[in-house]
């Protein structure tokens, strides 16, 4: 069975940097292989006796290697995953666009969905986690013990950086201590239950009535998705 984990890193001003430069470059080999795949259905839409093959994900990585690393050396200062599960992620949605699951996939924004996928040497430690390219980085929570994802997916909310993996457990079965519990729906709380055991309700209305009240008025002024308006919300 496949769990996922997720919480919030800890780099230092250096790790900043190098997370930031992989966010840049999965942007940019996403737009760029989004860029090559429009012009390839409108050609083909176009000129429908010489149509041109669909690039895979893998033929859009070829290309990428081909013609726009050597035009772009910070392509080289991260990892090679970066781009490629950009572009993996980018033929899935065309995929689903195709099958008219969804609409045409759209290019991606700087700040807007900042995100990126690592595999390859990835070690998790007790509250630190290595990655390729970046290596050791903190962690604010203690990681689960001996496991090893596959693949990471980093991504940032405002000034914030979280990473997410799945790891494979085994269920394990225990046994009931009762049978059949009763529940009591209360006012004061939210459920008691025949052990016992008291959930507490929802916080009152009011209170957040009251900071929902502060939030707009702290933020009445500030421009929509701007960078200080979603620092304020986090």
């Amino acid at each position: 069975m496949l769990l996922g984990f997720k919480t919030e890193l800890h780099p230092n001003n250096r790790q900043k940097t190098l997370l930031a430069k992989h966010v840049g470059v999965a942007r940019h080999a996403y737009n760029w292989g989004l860029w090559l795949t429009r012009n390839i259905l409108n050609h083909n839409f176009n000129n429908p006796d010489s149509k041109l093959k669909f690039p895979t994900a893998i033929d859009l990585h070829k290309l990428l290697v081909a013609m726009v690393k050597p035009k772009n050396c910070w392509y080289y200062e991260v990892s090679k995953t970066a781009p490629q599960y950009a572009l993996r992620y980018l033929s899935e949605a065309w995929k689903r666009c195709f099958n008219k699951v969804s609409g045409q996939p759209k290019f991606k924004k700087k700040g807007r969905d900042d995100s990126f996928t690592l595999d390859g040497s990835i070690t998790v430690g007790f509250n630190r986690i290595k990655l390729p390219r970046i290596g050791w980085v903190k962690t604010f929570e203690i990681l689960p013990d001996n496991v090893t994802p596959k693949s990471v997916t980093i991504s940032r909310a405002s000034d914030r950086w979280f990473i997410s993996f799945r790891v494979e457990t085994i269920p394990q079965i225990t046994e009931k201590s009762v049978d059949v519990v009763g529940v009591d729906l209360g006012v004061k709380t939210l459920a008691t239950l025949s052990t016992g055991e008291v959930f507490d309700g929802a916080k009152p209305k009011k209170k957040l009535e009251a900071k929902l009240s502060r939030l707009q008025y702290l933020n009445r002024h500030k421009t929509k998705f701007s960078r200080q308006l979603e620092k304020s919300s986090t």
